[in-house]
């Protein structure tokens, strides 16, 4: 494939997804018009108690008094001009607020991702070399009772035996804030809150990926082509190896795509387990204080980042793949 068809590809992929996002936030944004109460009856609640004149006061300052469909027209308009709004509750631009928390989610989600599907891709290999044996058991097991353990579950209980019985990592928190690590120093002291975050997040989509890998290598390697591969005096390991894993990788690449928003979804409950200061936990503020504002930033960035992962995983579906023809 020429580079000049691959970038028309992206740039008619980009384009595809202008309309998703559109609909997305869209979407979004109706559906939190139907949850009770606003930000104005929150105000007011906090003050110990206001008037129905002060509280429409407050509704006609933030614009919440206008129709659904105005104040929809007003967002919409605003998002074309990359203005995500103002966050009265934090008192910030909400552009400000996701650019900060931002980095920490997608360094927990990038860390996720190389850990789940890297070693889920890894086992469920082994696990289809070494199929019907104690090991390809063993590794099944495994990876069944990940996948039916809750994510919170995992982290109170690594929390309780990694940080408080052994002491070896932090509780919560992304660093160390009082010491003013720089360079190095800090790295090492983010990747040493991250671990504990990471695994716990990684566990139930390792597992996932485990039991896709084996089957889908157990399936390629029953196909013609392996006979054929094998009539030519290809050993088993050089049939594995070249053939059948490049093909078994195809549908792991594809559910982690699929899987981002999924992700970003789990990233809400490890973040407020570990008091992880990315944009699942600012998800989880915003909700309860009903910062509309800010859940429909936080909403729209989600969006974005769902759809450019699948482009990535689009283009490198088909550097794995030249059967798929980029031009139809």
């Amino acid at each position: 494939m020429t580079g000049l068809r691959l970038l028309r590809y992206i740039v008619r992929r980009l384009l595809q997804a202008v309309p998703v996002i559109l609909g997305v936030t869209v979407l979004c944004f109706l559906l939190l018009q139907l949850a009770p109460g606003d930000l104005a009856e929150v105000l007011a609640g906090e003050s110990g108690g206001a008037s129905a004149e002060y509280i429409q006061d407050l509704r006609a300052r933030y614009g919440l008094d206008k129709p659904v469909l105005v104040q929809l027209a007003v967002y919409v308009r605003n998002v074309f001009l990359f203005d995500l709004g103002f966050s009265f509750r934090h008192s910030s631009k909400v552009s400000d607020l996701l650019l900060e928390r931002m980095m920490p989610t997608l360094l927990l989600m990038g860390t996720t991702l190389v850990l789940s599907v890297g070693l889920g891709a890894l086992s469920g290999l082994f696990a289809a070399i070494w199929v019907r044996t104690w090991r390809d058991h063993v590794i099944s097991l495994g990876a069944i009772i990940a996948y039916a353990t809750p994510l919170f579950w995992v982290g109170l209980m690594l929390i309780l035996v990694f940080s408080v019985w052994l002491d070896w990592f932090p509780t919560s928190g992304m660093e160390n804030v009082v010491m003013f690590y720089e360079g190095w120093d800090r790295a090492l002291d983010v990747a040493h809150h991250l671990v504990l975050p990471a695994i716990t997040l990684s566990l139930f989509y390792l597992a996932l990926y485990a039991r896709l890998m084996r089957a889908t290598m157990l399936e390629q390697r029953g196909l013609d082509y392996v006979t054929t591969a094998r009539a030519k005096g290809l050993t088993e390991r050089q049939i594995t190896f070249r053939h059948v894993l490049r093909n078994a990788l195809l549908p792991v690449v594809t559910m982690a795509g699929v899987q981002v928003g999924a992700l970003l979804g789990g990233s809400v409950v490890v973040e407020s387990v570990f008091a992880w200061p990315g944009l699942g936990q600012l998800a989880f503020e915003a909700l309860f204080s009903r910062d509309f504002n800010l859940l429909l930033g936080i909403f729209f960035i989600s969006a974005c980042l769902v759809v450019f992962v699948n482009i990535v995983v689009d283009v490198v579906y088909v550097l794995l793949d030249p059967r798929i023809k980029v031009d139809e």
